[in-house]
Parts: C-alpha cells; structure tokens; sequence
C-alpha cells in the first residue's frame, strides 16, 4: 500500500515508549500535541526525537494543555476566559504555544496542525477564525518556529464547515501563492466512511487534497480501539479474507484513495507489528472499497 503507518499518539499513556517502539520498527512519523499524555507528550517525546533523527513530528495548538494555562495568561498570550475554555486559536496564542512546543520538542516541529479549529465556533466565524490562525502560522514559518501547517479535523469536513478549496483560499490570502499549507487530518475508519465513498466518487477531501498537493492524515482509523471487536469474521473475510479484525480495518484505511499517512495510537508492539504487516499487504481495490461501503453506507 502506498500510505505509510505512523505514530498517533492520542491514546498513548507513555508516549515516550511508544514512541521508542514505533521508531524501532521502522515509524517514519509521530504526531502529537501539547495536551496529550496530561500535558506532558511533547517533552516526552524530545529524548527519542534526538535518538532519531530521522523521525519527522507533527505536533498542534488549539487546545491548551494545563500547564500552559497560568503560564499563558501570566505570558498575555491567552485570556482567562480562553484558559476556561480550554481551546484558543488567537494569533497571540498560537504564536506563543509554536514557539513552546519547538521548546518542549527540542527540535523544529515539521508540521503544526490546528487542532479541531471548529471547537466552539459557530459556521459564520469559522473561516475569520482560520484566516487569522493562518496568517499567525505563516508568520511562525517565516520565523523558522515551523516548516509547515495544516488543519486537524474531527468534523470541519463531514460537517461542510470548510472544505479543500475554502483552505486553500484562505491559505493563499494569508500567505500568498507561497503559502506554507501543506496537510489535513481527518477521521478515516469503517465508522467514518463517507470521505472514502467520496473519493471513489471522485470528489470529497481526499480527492481534492492531493491535487493540491496536501498530504492526508488519516486519524482514528481503528475508531479508539473499538472496530476491532466489532468486525466480525464475515465482514473482515469480505474485506481480505484471513487477516485479523484491526488489519482489515486498518487495510480498508490505507487503501482508501489519498490517504499519505495512517495514525496508530499503541505502545503494543505486537499490535504495531500486525498493523505494518497490514499496509504492507497489496491496496484493496475500488472495486474492493465499493462493495465495502455498500455494505456497511456513509
């Protein structure tokens, strides 16, 4: 399959082992954010990004960690009622939660994902919200606290709260044709299955992303933990007979038009080993993946 397994770190209780498991076997990718693991995932992760090198990051800013609550307000980048909230996407914050999380992680973060942009916001403010937001991520990618941003998503898209193009318009008002826009996260599973039947439809988010030349960030694709109890073996045999539940979920994933990167959230590494044996199995086919969300809808 051409979509590669990578590190979620979500669900993870010790991010720093299960970061240590993904790199040992073979992960490329870990994607984090600054309220993971009760605050702590982004230093966590520093020693194992600098025993390897080679492994990228993505990290977010949205959602404020508790540590960074009275260190924000005390800072002026976020307001007590924000700090209440739990969610800020205001440039002063976003400024200052970059250049936190390059701190925290050691290391330049390779993408900063705005982390579900639609939390509290009402339809008529979204694009103001993520315009502004953009224009705060160009400015850290012109400071070099970043390479690159995109939006993480659990239902701006299923939504139509924004789509590719709305995006990249507002990317392109922020940062000019040389914007720094360069990926979206979203949830891909045999529970959310409608981006896949819009993109063998050829429309949808993960049609339009890739021509644009973003790169697609499939999350929860095992739906926290819960598909593989509830695959059963006629559903599974249909998907790719004699594999396990969480392979043919995960094969399902992957094989799904667009999809760049699959986020796992373990520090099993058994449950890892049999996920990469998954991808690396040959992409089910349209024809596959339409008889698959016949079956089960959108």
């Amino acid at each position: 399959m051409t979509a590669r397994l990578a590190l979620g770190t979500y669900r993870c209780l010790d991010v720093a082992e299960a970061a240590l498991m993904a790199a040992s076997n073979g992960a490329d990718w870990v994607d984090t954010a600054p309220n993971y693991e009760s605050g702590r995932a982004e230093t966590s992760l520093a020693p194992v990004l600098a025993a390897y090198q080679y492994l990228r990051v993505s990290t977010k800013v949205g959602f404020v960690p508790p540590s960074a609550k009275r260190t924000g307000v005390r800072a002026r980048a976020l307001s007590a009622d924000d700090a209440e909230r739990g969610h800020c996407l205001a440039p002063d914050y976003i400024s200052w939660q970059v250049a936190r999380s390059k701190r925290m992680l050691d290391r330049t973060p390779d993408l900063v994902f705005l982390h579900n942009p639609e939390h509290g916001c009402h339809e008529s403010e979204i694009a103001d919200r993520l315009y502004t937001a953009f224009l705060a991520l160009e400015e850290a990618c012109n400071q070099r606290a970043v390479r690159a941003y995109g939006v993480a998503t659990w239902r701006g898209f299923s939504s139509r709260l924004f789509d590719v193009p709305a995006l990249l318009e507002l990317a392109t008002k922020a940062g000019g044709r040389q914007h720094h826009l360069r990926a979206v996260q979203l949830p891909v599973s045999l529970v959310h299955l409608a981006p896949v039947a819009q993109a063998l439809n050829g429309h949808g988010v993960l049609t339009e992303a890739p021509q644009a030349g973003l790169e697609v960030f499939a999350s929860a694709p095992l739906h926290g933990g819960e598909l593989p109890g509830m695959v059963s073996r006629e559903l599974s045999d249909l998907i790719s007979p004699g594999i396990t539940p969480a392979q043919a979920a995960l094969a399902v994933v992957a094989s799904a038009p667009g999809v760049k990167r699959v986020l796992l959230s373990t520090g099993n590494p058994e449950h890892w080993r049999q996920a990469a044996a998954a991808l690396a199995r040959p992409p089910l086919s349209p024809d596959a993946l339409q008889r698959i969300t016949d079956v089960l809808g959108t």
